[in-house]
């Protein structure tokens, strides 16, 4: 996508419009108009159902209930649809016993209030524990309302019906009308990261090369590398989501997503992406400490040009695109080698120099040692990235 020249306009009918235009690609407002349209065809079919085929008293339950488990993936659907229905079977169950063993009085709410709660954090219900409170009291009012024993049970027993309506409504809408494939959040959250990696290194090693670290720069550096650890859970929230969006869903099916439903290359990158973060914030704190008055004298040139190096590899991963893994792979395993070069000339420096690399109270050391990890990782992503490209590369590798 070509970058913006000029300002954009910020008054409503350009944003208005502007946010349209951005939901005719592949992005959070397509996807958010995919779930509204859904959400509102679930709802419609199901009271529908409800209301002009099975006449119930409570017809709104159904709709409710669809709306309520369109869930992002096809798979939490399933998942929430059996929770929730769970959830809204055990309130109207404890209601139900209740009522029958104490009668519809004070005491019998405050019984069942206790016990729908306390049911309600059982940990399989998950998000839907609340439902069961939530149901109960429902459950109640049409128990007290109701002037027979056999008006109560026909009551009780479609609300249940008319939530399992409501719920299969909404998890086959899902199923059938564009299924959501997140495969490219995955892609989305490895750019993220990386680009915020990249844009922090990118601002290090010049810095390091001119030998400018005053205490305003290094603690600026260490409070951005702090800032990578939510980014790094929004990344592995991305990768999980796209995982999960193949689940149940046919069209992993069709040959165009047949490719994209193998996730663990991403997961791997993510996992390192993640380790290199630690590295950085390591890295970062160490010259955050270090004296203005030392004379380290080309260490800092030679570390310098290893993390612009390190910063190249960081910056393939702002740009991944599965269609262009083997391209990618290759432009990745040239910047790694470089960046080995670079890292065998800083190890080479430090052996044949007299810098105090074992002195504990000196930056010295543990830079050497975060390279070496940095190293390590920008070949394990090479590798991980290679084999994605090329699975027969695996056997080989």
């Amino acid at each position: 996508m070509a970058q913006r020249t000029t300002v954009a306009r910020q008054d409503l009918v350009a944003r208005t419009r502007q946010w349209f235009e951005r939901a005719k690609s592949d992005s959070h407002e397509r996807h958010t108009l995919e779930l509204i349209g859904k959400s509102a065809l679930a709802a419609t079919v199901s009271w529908v159902i409800a209301y002009d085929l099975m006449h119930a008293r409570s017809s709104a339950f159904a709709p409710f209930s669809a709306v309520l488990i369109m869930q992002v993936t096809v798979y939490q659907s399933f998942v929430q649809s059996l929770r929730y229905v769970g959830a809204v079977a055990a309130g109207v169950a404890l209601q139900l016993v209740l009522g029958l063993l104490a009668g519809p009085g004070v005491v019998t709410f405050v019984l069942m209030t206790v016990t729908a709660l306390l049911i309600g954090r059982w940990r399989p219900l998950g998000s839907q524990g609340s439902q069961v409170v939530t149901a109960a009291f429902f459950a109640f009012s049409t128990y007290v309302s109701a002037s027979t024993e056999v008006e109560r049970f026909t009551q009780l027993g479609q609300i249940i019906l008319l939530v399992v309506l409501g719920c299969g409504t909404g998890v086959l809408v899902n199923l059938l009308i564009l299924p959501p494939m997140r495969y490219r959040s995955a892609e989305h959250g490895i750019h993220t990261l990386a680009h915020s990696l990249c844009d922090l290194l990118s601002d290090v090693h010049p810095a390091l090369r001119e030998g400018l670290l005053d205490e305003e720069r290094t603690s600026q550096w260490r409070r951005r590398a702090a800032q990578l650890g939510p980014l790094s859970a929004q990344a592995q929230s991305a990768v999980r989501t796209a995982q999960e969006s193949v689940y149940l869903n046919p069209r992993r099916l069709f040959r165009r997503h047949s490719h994209h439903t193998e996730f663990s290359g991403y997961q791997a990158i993510i996992d390192a992406l993640e380790r290199v973060t630690y590295q950085v914030g390591s890295m970062t704190r160490s010259l955050d400490q270090w004296h203005s008055n030392e004379n380290p004298g080309d260490f800092r040139l030679h570390y310098g040009d290893f993390l612009a190096a390190i910063g190249e590899t960081m910056h393939t991963f702002t740009e991944l695109d599965e269609d262009r893994l083997a391209e990618q792979a290759r432009h990745l395993c040239a910047t790694a080698d470089e960046a080995r070069r670079r890292h065998r000339r800083l190890a080479d420096y430090a052996a044949h120099s007299d810098l105090p690399v074992s002195d504990p109270s000196l930056p010295y050391g543990i830079l050497l040692a975060e390279a070496t990890r940095l190293l390590d990782e920008a070949q394990h992503t090479c590798d991980v990235l290679r084999h994605q490209a090329d699975p027969r590369e695996k056997g080989a590798g």
